[in-house]
């Protein structure tokens, strides 16, 4: 068992001056410890337990967590002392980056806005092309994650996330995920900017669309003058085994928007890619060569550590390990959660996966279920997410548009045997879910303490 530190001053100081309600759901779902390192695919506790974290802070930690070459090329950076935030000069490896990245996304991608993070990235999508085709309007996908700021949010689905924060962007329409015809219906309007999707939705609930559907919405983007923007923030740089998850669809996007896994988890670094038309759209002038920029965007720094990711995502062959590795863990967990009446499936590319739950049909089950779900949507999941946790030192999360699935999504540095730690922790929490009484009596006990907070 996981043994869980007393309220200490890093709690009390948290709760106090930045989120208290995430001090207390932490604490409610046994989950507050403290960690001494985190290294590759393990977090160290101060007590010394060691967590299998199968989450990757969603996507972040590529690389692993740490990885020496990445935390070596920071230190020298910081050592060297150079220019880093200048913002009146030519950031050198600002350039070196810009190429790598379009020559690894390939197709007609040539020139790269830095920014801070993937949200901060779809808003530059935004503007760029409303400026590129002089029109306002913007479509996205049902169940799509796009980032917390206001543009961002607009794309988005779910009102959960915008609830109270007043009126989003005007002249958005979602389409369901997969959907070509209805898709079809509303480019034909003609008054769309971009179309903005993610090439696999991830807090969606790992939905892996049909082979030949991103190619169909490219071309009907071109043929009704709409732009394809792609939002690669969690299955870029390799999540899915290529450089890009549009890889495997062999499409050819205006835009893509990177962040999370580019500088190893360890400096806030995002990009958005894009064709030299569009980048002139908006940089057309002396006099508008700084129209849109990002105080950090180009920071050394930032800078430093991605290039230092990138090489060892190709150094240590990381995209064809998340390939190999991805299959493995898929086939093993589909072996072992096979027949059980709670598992609908297991879905993924790459190590990008998700566990898909669905409800009992035996009344015995039924009962704890339901009334799970009328405490909240999303409680079944967390308690699935605790035992992992609590009971088999394993980190990960439940989709965040979709409370019935479960992401299995590790750094690309996982090893087989770790896999196999995660497979028999999964198999042991679906075994009692599915055999014992006590897995819903102390998770209904549990939820209603989290209503009470």
């Amino acid at each position: 068992m996981v043994k869980f530190a007393a309220p200490s001053r890093v709690d009390i100081d948290y709760s106090n001056s930045v989120n208290p309600l995430w001090v207390n759901l932490l604490n409610v779902l046994q989950m507050n410890v403290r960690y001494a390192r985190c290294q590759g695919a393990e977090l160290i506790t101060e007590d010394g337990r060691r967590i299998l974290d199968f989450l990757s802070g969603y996507c972040v930690h590529n690389a692993g967590h740490n990885h020496p070459d990445i935390v070596a090329a920071v230190k020298s950076e910081l050592d060297r002392n150079g220019p880093g935030m200048l913002q009146s000069h030519v950031p050198e490896m600002a350039g070196t980056l810009a190429q790598e990245l379009c020559r690894r996304a390939g197709g007609r991608l040539a020139k790269a806005l830095f920014c801070s993070s993937g949200s901060e990235g779809v808003e530059a999508a935004i503007k760029f092309a409303r400026a590129h085709t002089r029109r306002n309007a913007l479509l996205s996908a049902d169940g799509a994650f796009h980032g917390l700021t206001c543009g961002a949010l607009s794309l988005m689905s779910d009102p959960f996330w915008s609830e109270g924060f007043g009126p989003m962007l005007a002249d958005v329409e979602h389409v369901p995920f997969g959907d070509l015809e209805g898709l079809a219906a509303q480019l034909s309007s003609r008054r769309f900017a971009a179309l903005v999707l993610e090439p696999i939705q991830g807090e969606g609930g790992i939905r892996i669309p049909e082979p030949s559907y991103l190619k169909s919405a490219q071309e009907l983007c071109r043929r009704y003058g709409t732009l394809l923007v792609l939002d690669e923030v969690q299955t870029g740089l390799h999540r899915t085994g290529p450089f890009l998850a549009s890889h495997h669809y062999a499409v050819d996007p205006d835009m893509v928007v990177l962040a999370k896994a580019l500088s190893g988890g360890l400096v806030p670094t995002g990009a958005l890619l894009m064709t030299d038309d569009i980048y002139g759209s908006v940089f057309n002038s002396l006099k508008r060569s700084i129209v849109h920029t990002s105080t950090f965007g180009e920071n050394g720094l930032s800078m430093r550590a991605a290039l230092a990711t990138l090489g060892v995502l190709d150094r240590e062959h990381l995209g064809e390990q998340s390939a190999s590795l991805g299959a493995v863990l898929r086939d093993r967990l589909r072996a072992r959660l096979s027949g059980y009446e709670m598992v609908k499936e297991v879905r993924g590319m790459g190590l990008m996966n998700g566990i898909e739950f669905a409800p009992p049909r035996r009344m015995a089950l039924r009962l704890g279920f339901e009334s799970f779900k009328a405490i909240h949507a999303g409680m079944f999941g967390q308690i699935v997410v605790m035992r992992l946790f609590r009971d088999h030192g394993v980190l990960t999360q439940m989709c965040g548009n979709n409370f019935m699935v479960l992401k299995a999504a590790p750094p690309l540095v996982v090893d087989e045997a770790q896999i196999d730690t995660f497979v028999e922790a999964m198999g042991a929490v679906v075994e009692l879910m599915h055999t014992s009484a006590s897995f819903w009596t102390e998770a209904i006990g549990l939820a209603r303490r989290v209503v009470n907070i």
